[in-house]
């Protein structure tokens, strides 16, 4: 999986955290760092130092998309999922996954399954003055791509807000073949004052 961090070395402990405590142990995790000026290198020395599961890529501050398009390359796993360093998962988030997509190998994409920690609005990414239920929304966090898949759609559009919708958008209109699951292992944490929702709000 792909986290992405940017001035998150308070609270990237929790994500990483729960990625250890996986019923679900064979998995890879890209951590990038896109430009952080906290210690996120420093935080996740010890994941990194401990265990080879981890791989730490860091370059210059180039925004979430292009963050996560770094991650999706230099992965090597067949699919490739995401855990923004704000977030976290329950223990059997990966398990239930993965006996999804052994389930039913024809699909390209898997997604849903959210508890939701906090505010649950947050801004459309069509009207930023305009709030929205996350239950309408597509949740990038919850994405299982197949690596291919992804690739061939070119990753997510680079756009300031609302880059999972508009990757999600892509693979409907590619005729990807799109499962969603409700069970809510995927826990999105939305009491972060500095995440990109919260500031595109302050915004609006």
């Amino acid at each position: 999986m792909i986290v992405t961090a940017y001035n998150r070395s308070h609270i990237i402990d929790r994500a990483l955290s729960s990625l250890i405590n996986q019923v679900e142990q064979d998995w890879e995790c890209i951590i990038v760092d896109d430009g952080s000026t906290d210690d996120v290198s420093g935080t996740v020395n010890k994941y990194i130092n401990n265990d080879d599961r981890f791989r730490f890529i860091q370059h210059s501050h180039r925004g979430q998309a292009l963050t996560k398009n770094a991650g999706v390359l230099a992965s090597s796993g067949l699919f490739i999922t995401f855990l923004d360093s704000d977030d976290e998962y329950a223990t059997d988030h990966l398990a239930t996954r993965k006996a999804l997509l052994e389930e039913y190998p024809h699909l390209d994409l898997l997604h849903g399954g959210v508890t939701i920690i906090g505010d649950p609005f947050v801004p459309d990414m069509n009207d930023p003055s305009l709030l929205i239920h996350l239950k309408e929304c597509t949740i990038g966090g919850t994405f299982f791509f197949k690596k291919t898949s992804i690739q061939a759609l070119g990753g997510f559009p680079v756009i300031h807000y609302g880059d999972d919708t508009a990757l999600y958008t892509l693979a409907e209109k590619a005729g990807y073949v799109i499962a969603k699951t409700d069970h809510p292992s995927y826990i999105y944490h939305r009491e972060e004052l500095d995440s990109l929702c919260n500031t595109m709000k302050d915004k609006s």
